[in-house]
């Protein structure tokens, strides 16, 4: 695995340090309704530090965030899925019967194109009863996503690119984490739009409950590099709508062959117990007209 040399501005500040907040803070389950997600202005993004970095995720709550959990309205945080304690974000079902299908994700109140995204996870606790087994100590943070307020109650997954976080399964076979998968998507892989589904990084194989510190450099619809505990493990380019495997969508939404510059960040929630304490991003916008130009 090689280091990361792309985009020297985006990598100024890659070990930017983080202090995390201690008090648990409550966040109990009510149903929003969708109308008032929609009416609700968009509220400024939090200031940047001197080095251009802000915090997406403020440690106290997700107001900041809506959520959508398939088989339910967006806005409802069925069972309390996303909730927030000792300043971290917990993905939990103890409120949960069976899983049933019911895949969550959390997303942030507006769209991105061009940005430096970093995310500290960890697998914690035991697959949820009924939960695919394809789901054990796998998550991930989605990109380039549909407006949540677009998806019917019934839609699975949002038309959207996922980098994947796996954990190891104690079984001595590799696993990598920040591999690919394309909801409703494709991307240019090699020089050709990707065969597969998801396409595996280079990362080595994490166990147990350890912290991973996961990297996206996304530039608009040109390139996109992921970096896992600060080496590059996966690149490619052009992601566009298209391909399988998110169900139920509108169809108007679904217009194979556009090409995704810009769309929401969002947290997920497939069945498996995750903790994620950090989720940063660096606003890389003054490189749009360089990529433009190249």
């Amino acid at each position: 695995m090689k280091k990361i040399f792309l985009v020297p501005l985006a990598c100024a500040a890659l070990f930017l340090s983080f202090n995390t907040v201690k008090k648990p803070v409550s966040n109990p389950e009510e149903k929003q309704p969708a109308s008032n997600l929609a009416a609700k202005k968009p509220v400024l993004n939090p200031a940047a530090n001197k080095n251009g970095w802000i915090s997406l995720f403020n440690q106290k709550n997700i107001d900041d965030w809506f959520v959508k959990i398939a088989h339910h309205e967006v806005g409802e945080n069925y069972g309390n899925t996303f909730r927030v304690e000792d300043g971290m974000v917990k993905v939990r079902y103890d409120q949960y019967g069976d899983f049933n299908d019911q895949f969550g994700h959390l997303y942030y109140k507006v769209p991105y194109s061009y940005y430096h995204l970093v995310v500290e996870y960890r697998f914690v606790g035991e697959l949820q009863k009924g939960a695919p087994d394809y789901t054990l100590r796998n998550s991930g943070v989605m990109f380039h996503s549909q407006d949540p307020r677009t998806m019917p109650k019934e839609q699975d997954w949002p038309i959207s690119v996922e980098m994947q976080f796996l954990g190891g399964l104690g079984d001595g076979k590799p696993r990598p984490t920040g591999n690919m998968c394309s909801p409703g998507t494709n991307v240019v892989y090699k020089g050709k739009i990707a065969s597969s589904h998801c396409l595996n990084s280079t990362s080595k194989t994490y166990h147990g409950d350890q912290w991973v510190r996961a990297e996206l450099i996304v530039l608009g619809d040109s390139l996109i590099t992921h970096i896992i505990n600060g080496d590059t493990v996966l690149q490619y380019s052009k992601p566009q709508i298209g391909g399988g495997t998110a169900n139920n969508y509108d169809p108007k939404i679904k217009i194979d062959g556009k090409l995704l510059s810009s769309g929401f960040i969002a947290l997920q929630s497939e069945g498996q117990p995750i903790d994620f304490r950090k989720v940063e991003l660096k606003d890389l916008s003054p490189l749009k007209e360089k990529t433009r130009r190249k």
